[in-house]
């Protein structure tokens, strides 16, 4: 059984942003446990960030 929330799941406990900054702010927050930690079960409950080749630039991969 797939325990990973479906994004329309997370959407409905997620904040709301409404101010830019706050946005700003929150971003980076999100970014690295999304792309890097989290499980996405289309591509068998890996992260996005494992799908990257070594041949990418510009990556975190301290995160990897």
């Amino acid at each position: 059984m797939n325990t990973t929330p479906t994004p329309a799941e997370e959407i409905r406990y997620a904040p709301e942003l409404t101010a830019e900054a706050r946005r700003t702010t929150a971003i980076p927050t999100w970014n690295t446990p999304y792309n890097y930690q989290r499980a996405h079960s289309p591509i068998g409950n890996q992260p996005p960030a494992t799908r990257l080749h070594d041949s990418v630039a510009n990556v975190m991969t301290q995160n990897i």
